[in-house]
């Protein structure tokens, strides 16, 4: 979920300072280092299951 949450801001335009602190780090070198690895095409499989899970 941790991966999901950074891969989603990063992609989303978020700053990398705020997502840093949205994770709980101090910086951002662990989260640029570990967390921003893009993965667009499991993040779109996953977003359309959560909108089919949560539907309105």
């Amino acid at each position: 979920m941790r991966q999901s949450f950074v891969s989603v801001l990063s992609d989303s335009g978020v700053p990398t300072e705020v997502i840093s602190r949205l994770v709980g780090h101090t910086n951002s070198v662990v989260m640029e280092t570990v967390y921003c690895q893009q993965i667009s095409p499991v993040m779109q499989e996953g977003a359309t299951a959560m909108d089919f899970i949560f539907q309105a």
